[in-house]
């Protein structure tokens, strides 16, 4: 192949992985297909593996979208400890591997639907994860297929993640997802409360860092072992920085765990984990549920 072939293969390529095909944003749906196809990922007790149980957060956003843009929620156990039946780890890997299928099945009926993604808490770990999936190339279809993808209160928001709203400090939880959305990083918008300790846990909370840590790591997949020892390694990291081990164990004193659970009593009090439909977050007054909603009208 001649140089300048090869150099217009290897642009030809990028364009497509990133999106930016000519005339891919508009291409019309075929009949039958929606223009926008909205996986929506429940959080925690919002929804089982049998189906919804009650309204969730997310259908704040989703109801009363127009009827070009159709939505499908996930259905999984929704669970944090063993005594409901999955651990935290199988289940957001079920909800990953859920919303993952409904994906593909949506792309191979309909060739010319955009994808949408948006979970909150439990289902925002699930969305993030799969928008990372979907971002390095490895999903069910390409980076270019997917219009939008929005985490409310995702407890591996990363510093470096597009924030709506005002400014919060330190992570997620269960920290940020080593390599982050990849060709996806552009459509990705994540919204976090100040004062939610899901997606807000301070850099120095290594307590808190890694008990999110575990529960990330509770149903490991050897596949990913490599990617828990370099998460492992960061808190580490940050920890040796701070002081190293003296600081943790200052962070376990009876004094310190007595804090902890009034900081936590405060937390669930508060209600801001489960008041994003009344958080706002622009100067519009919208709520980051209302935006999702129009964001999500806008990209169809």
């Amino acid at each position: 192949m001649r140089p300048k072939s090869l150099a217009g293969a290897v642009l030809a390529l990028l364009l497509m992985t990133t999106g930016l095909v000519v005339g891919a944003a508009s291409a019309q749906a075929q009949p039958g297909c929606p223009s926008l196809y909205v996986v929506a990922i429940p959080g925690t007790w919002e929804t089982s593996d049998r189906g919804p149980s009650k309204p969730g957060m997310l259908t704040w956003a989703t109801n009363g979208l127009p009827p070009n843009i159709e939505v499908g929620y996930v259905n999984y156990a929704a669970t944090a400890f063993p005594w409901e039946g999955e651990i935290y780890g199988r289940s957001k890997r079920e909800a990953t591997d859920n919303a993952s299928g409904m994906i593909a099945a949506m792309a191979q009926r309909c060739a010319n639907t955009k994808m949408a993604v948006i979970g909150y808490s439990q289902g925002a770990d699930a969305a993030g994860d799969l928008a990372a999936e979907l971002g390095s190339g490895l999903g069910p279809v390409l980076p270019n297929r997917v219009a939008a993808v929005g985490l409310v209160s995702d407890p591996r928001r990363s510093p470096a993640d597009v924030l709506v709203g005002p400014p919060v400090g330190g992570a997620g939880a269960g920290g940020p997802r080593i390599g982050g959305f990849g060709f996806l990083s552009g459509v990705v918008k994540t919204f976090c409360a100040p004062g939610d300790l899901y997606c807000s846990t301070a850099r120095d909370d290594f307590v808190m860092r890694f008990a999110g840590f575990l529960a990330q790591t509770s149903d490991p997949n050897p596949a990913q072992i490599w990617r828990y020892q370099l998460e492992a390694n960061a808190i580490y990291g940050d920890l040796q920085a701070s002081g190293g081990i003296p600081v943790l164990q200052n962070q376990l004193t009876d004094q310190a765990n007595q804090q902890r659970g009034r900081q936590l009593e405060a937390f669930y009090r508060s209600q801001v984990h489960q008041d994003y439909n009344a958080f706002v977050v622009d100067s519009y007054g919208e709520s980051a549920t209302t935006y999702l909603h129009n964001w999500l009208i806008r990209v169809a």
